[in-house]
This record gives C-alpha cells, sequence and structure tokens, in this order.
C-alpha cells in the first residue's frame, strides 16, 4: 500500500480506526506533531518515549511493510525482530481483524504527514533496559493473534465486544494488573476484566455491572452520553479518561457507541449481592440546618457546596453529582485523592463544548482536611464507603508532586 494511492475510503477508514485506537494520545507529544512520538509513559522499570509513527522514510515507518506494521500493531515485534515494550498495547490489539489493521496502514502510509523526529531512547536503567526479557513476557501474556473479521455492524453486542477488548484497549486501564504486569483477563472472564485499575495515581473504575462502584445503575443511554460528551447523570470525565473522550471516543459513531453500551452491559457484576444505595437527606438536612459541625462537613461547606450543592447533587451536565455516584463509592479512594488534590478538567467535546473545570485544593487543604471532607462524602446522601485516612492524602500527595500540606491554621 505504500508508495501507491491508496483508495479514499480505505484511508478514512483507517483514519476512523485510528481515532477509536486512540493513537494519537500517545504517539503525539505534547506541543509535537501529530504522531511524531516523544511522548513520555511512565513505567515501574523507568520512562518509556513513543515511537513516530508518521510515514517518514529515516525516522518513522516509511519504509514499514504491510507485515511489518501488523507485526508491531498485533504482534508486538519491531521491524528488526526485537520485541516492544507492553507499553504499546498489542495485547489488545492481536484481536483486532486483519482487514482493520490493512485499513490502518492505509491511513498511517497515505492519511499522515510525515515528520522527520528521531525517536527517543527509553529511560530505563540497565540491566533492565535489555529487550531479550520482553519475548517471554509476550509468550506469558500476549493472546493469540486472531485471523478472524470482525463482527457485522448489526450484531451490536459482539461489534461492542470487539471494540473493547481490541481497538478502544479498555483492559489497559480498566483491569487490574498482575505480578508481571500484565492485564489479569484479557476478556470477559466474569470477574477480573474491566472490574478496575489503578494507573498514573488514578483509579480506572469498574465498568462491570456492580451497582455500587461499577455500571449498573448507569443505562446504555448513559454510557453512550458519557462516551460521547465526556459527561453524564452519572459522573464526568476526569484524568486520562478525559483525553480518551476527547481523542477518541467522541468521534465514534452513534451506532458503536451504541454497541460498546450494549456490551459493557452485559458484564456480571464482581459482587453477585451488590444492592442499590439509596438516598439519604441526613446529612443535607444537617448542612442546611449548620448542625453538623465536624471538619469534613465544615470543609464540604467551604469548599464544596458552591458546585456540588448541600445534597451532592451537583447541577446536571455542569458539576457532577456526589450523591451515590460510583466514583465516589469504590473502595480505592486514590482517585477522588487526586482530584481534590490537583483539581479535575471535564473534556469539550461536539456534543458539549463548555470546558468545566474544579480547581486544585492541594494548597487550600492539609491531609487531614482532604481526609475528612472526602470521608464526609463517602458517608453521606446514602453513599456507603470507607473513610479516608491522612496517611493515604500524604501518600497520594507525595505521589503527585506537590509537595509539603499546607500549615495548619493555630485555631484548628
Amino acid at each position: 500500500m505504500a508508495g501507491s494511492v491508496a483508495d479514499k475510503a480505505l484511508i478514512e477508514r483507517g483514519r476512523y480506526l485510528a481515532a477509536a485506537a486512540d493513537c494519537i494520545a500517545c504517539h503525539t507529544a505534547k506541543a509535537g506533531k501529530p504522531f511524531a512520538g516523544g511522548f513520555p509513559i511512565d513505567s515501574p522499570i523507568g520512562k518509556i518515549y513513543s515511537t513516530n509513527i508518521t510515514p517518514e522514510k529515516e525516522t518513522g515507518i516509511g519504509e514499514y511493510t504491510f507485515e511489518d506494521f501488523d507485526k508491531a500493531v498485533r504482534h508486538g515485534i519491531g521491524r528488526d525482530g526485537s520485541s516492544l515494550y507492553p507499553a504499546m498495547p498489542y495485547v489488545s490489539y492481536a484481536r483486532v481483524s486483519p482487514s482493520d489493521v490493512k485499513a490502518l496502514y492505509a491511513y498511517f502510509m497515505n492519511g499522515v504527514a510525515p515528520v522527520s523526529q528521531v525517536n527517543k531512547a527509553p529511560d530505563i536503567p540497565w540491566p533492565l533496559s535489555m529487550r531479550w526479557p520482553l519475548r517471554f513476557w509476550r509468550l506469558a501474556f500476549a493472546p493469540e493473534v486472531t485471523n478472524e473479521e470482525a463482527p457485522i455492524s448489526s450484531a451490536q453486542v459482539a461489534r461492542g465486544r470487539y471494540l473493547v477488548e481490541g481497538l478502544e484497549h479498555c483492559g489497559a486501564c480498566h483491569t487490574p494488573r498482575g505480578a508481571g504486569l500484565q492485564e489479569k483477563a484479557l476478556t470477559d472472564d466474569g470477574k477480573q476484566f474491566l472490574s478496575g485499575g489503578v494507573i498514573d495515581g488514578y483509579l480506572a473504575k469498574n465498568l462491570r455491572g456492580d451497582k455500587k462502584d461499577g455500571l449498573g445503575n448507569w443505562s446504555e443511554s448513559d454510557i453512550v452520553a458519557f462516551l460521547k460528551s465526556g459527561r453524564s447523570a452519572h459522573a464526568a470525565a476526569f484524568a486520562g479518561m478525559t483525553e480518551v473522550v476527547s481523542d477518541s471516543t467522541q468521534h465514534l459513531s452513534d451506532a458503536d457507541l451504541s454497541a460498546i453500551a450494549a456490551y459493557l452491559k452485559t458484564l456480571a457484576p464482581v459482587v453477585t449481592s451488590n444492592t442499590t444505595l439509596s438516598a439519604n437527606a441526613t446529612a443535607a438536612t444537617a448542612l442546611r440546618a449548620g448542625t453538623d459541625h465536624g471538619n469534613g462537613a465544615l470543609s464540604f461547606v467551604d469548599n464544596c457546596a458552591a458546585c456540588h450543592r448541600t445534597a451532592g447533587s451537583g447541577y446536571d451536565s455542569t458539576f457532577p453529582t456526589l450523591a451515590l455516584a460510583s466514583v465516589v463509592n469504590t473502595e480505592d479512594p486514590s482517585s477522588l485523592i487526586r482530584i481534590v488534590l490537583q483539581g479535575g478538567e471535564m473534556p469539550s467535546t461536539k456534543s458539549a463544548p463548555t470546558h468545566y473545570a474544579m480547581p486544585g485544593f492541594s494548597d487550600r487543604l492539609t491531609d487531614r482536611d482532604v481526609a475528612d471532607v472526602l470521608t464526609f462524602v463517602r458517608s453521606s446522601w446514602g453513599n456507603h464507603a470507607p473513610a479516608v485516612t491522612a496517611e493515604q492524602v500524604a501518600k497520594g500527595r507525595k505521589a503527585a508532586g506537590l509537595g509539603s500540606q499546607p500549615a495548619r491554621p493555630e485555631n484548628n
């Protein structure tokens, strides 16, 4: 396909598939040229930099044959025969059909501008920098590469599964990792797959059918709205999910978004005895009456109530609800700690262009204040989640590189 005039329809299909796979997110550095690489990816052994995948011949993939491209994308093997770091989600792309890989190849060879930019070597100390052990990682954890074509679009759930497990590689963030840093499941195993995973200090939430902390109380239309706009009646996108919505899911067709939603709703809950949380007005009544003098309640009134309201209900499609929200009721409070300390931003999308943001409070609230306000939120309005400790907040503050907590006023 390279060096020839590719079919325009095939190139456009490849453009769509590249958006579905969110290739631009990792292969474009901040303020860099599209797909020219250089984006830093933190790993437990050091920093990895994404490669130039533009069709430039010297520093990009311009000399790649289709077979070279396919080996890299679906097999995790570079053109020189070396194993790729699994930061490249080839374990998911192994499920991408051959025809879709051909469309991607057509797009990257004919629809992307070539950029001359030398690839950066990984910042990984020797001997961890040696690549040969990755071959054994591939053999142990990479699935067999499919030779089957994608399910026809009319088979909605099958299409959704194909997108979720393959191009969208949702499991890369939303599935917990094992001792070998592998995803514990690459397809629905009834429990681990998409049950939630920690990445970059945030908890990528449970996407299974749990009512408390998963998608059990989300309708298919809720899921579609979230993937299309970055917000829904239940939640707002934050952290890495902001870029996923902005770069990828908002560009998918309504049919594909509906297919993803239909598939996700087939996933059984991790905890089968999960019951729906019930609304409780006790906290809202106490806040309005001024009778709760606890540090968590007072900190909430001072810093949070203006946007999230004393009922924890927020404002529809503007400031997300906290009452009965799945992200609030997770066992792991990592995301909530990071959001309070660092703030967050919703994506600006075609269907919801207004760009709302929450400020960070790391320079205003002490570790104890953050712990108390989150414990208050996680136990109010019907929420039921474990208390947050100051030690957990201190750990999150350190991991985020935010320095020391502010001095606590003497009258506190």
